[in-house]
């Protein structure tokens, strides 16, 4: 493993207009590539991601602007372009169970979007499976366990988790091994009686 930088602070999202905000799938893929990187992008390449044009992206852009989640960067010599990064590299989402009715259905709104993008990601790969080398089809792997578990275990589990993928995470490697590429992590643990 490369030596990871020290990630940047996380922010927790408890606010229904941002969870509304972010709860669309191309705002959620820019967040995703800006939060990647240090460096930011301009429109046009965060427009090549969300599948949109540079028009509607940047119009994503200043929205997301303006709920203070990404920002203009600094240039990189061409005063036309407009870059932008995120201002966190990371966020998580809590209402908090004593949120009102308009804050727990933005939260659920926005929960839902992720597991339509997980499930798709989880039916691209297995439609690339015939395509892709031996090693990552053997390094994939898909689980459901049902742990018995306090709350505290499994608070300690979480943090154990974030512990171990947290060196990986791309904007914190400083230089991936060769042969490295993006991979989804897709960990959830809740109650579920």
């Amino acid at each position: 493993m490369t030596e990871a930088r020290p990630e940047q602070h996380r922010v927790t999202i408890s606010d229904p207009q941002v969870m509304r905000a972010l709860a669309h799938p191309a705002r959620m893929a820019i967040m995703e590539h800006l939060s990647a990187g240090e460096s930011g992008a301009t429109a046009t390449e965060c427009a090549e991601i969300a599948g949109l044009s540079p028009s509607a992206t940047s119009y994503h852009l200043r929205e997301l602007a303006k709920f203070g989640l990404v920002r203009e960067a600094a240039g990189r010599g061409d005063a036309r372009e407009r870059v932008w990064q995120a201002v966190n590299a990371s966020y998580s989402v809590a209402a908090g169970p004593d949120a009102d009715l308009e804050t727990h259905a933005a939260e659920a709104a926005l929960v839902e979007a992720h597991l339509v993008r997980d499930a798709q990601r989880v039916r691209d790969w297995m439609r690339r499976v015939p395509d892709e080398p031996h090693e990552w089809y053997d390094a994939t792997w898909f689980s459901d366990s049902v742990l018995l578990l306090t709350a505290e275990e499994l608070a300690e589990l979480n943090e154990a988790v974030r512990a171990l993928t947290s060196p990986y995470r791309q904007r914190v490697r400083t230089d991936p091994p060769a042969g490295a590429r993006k991979v989804a992590v897709q960990y959830r643990a809740m109650p579920i009686d």
